[in-house]
């Protein structure tokens, strides 16, 4: 599944620190992709169990992490831990196929 993250319309260059939960039933192979993102930000990708994140070359991976994550089965139960994990939850998407997810990143 390809990934890809481009700040919203009104922001020219996106510079703040971003968390994905990035969760599958199957393990997934996550293709990077994306455009107007700051260099040297913490970006944080945490997959299920047997997942990866692939990062395109000269993309941001430096300062990026990833981490496979034990999540809950549900969407109800991941939607809840990550509020308690992390305080907000920005956006959430549940897809039954696709191979590419664009996700707008911003205010």
């Amino acid at each position: 599944v390809t990934l890809h993250l481009n700040p919203i319309s009104s922001v020219h260059i996106h510079q703040k620190p971003l968390v994905f939960l990035l969760n599958s039933p199957l393990p997934l192979v996550w293709k990077l992709k994306s455009e107007r993102l700051a260099p040297g930000i913490r970006r944080v990708f945490f997959v299920s169990l047997g997942s990866v994140v692939q990062f395109e070359k000269g993309n941001f991976s430096l300062s990026a992490e990833t981490e496979e994550k034990f999540f809950p089965e549900k969407n109800e139960h991941l939607l809840q831990w990550a509020q308690k994990e992390y305080g907000a939850v920005t956006s959430f998407t549940e897809l039954k196929i696709s191979r590419n997810i664009y996700i707008k990143v911003g205010e």
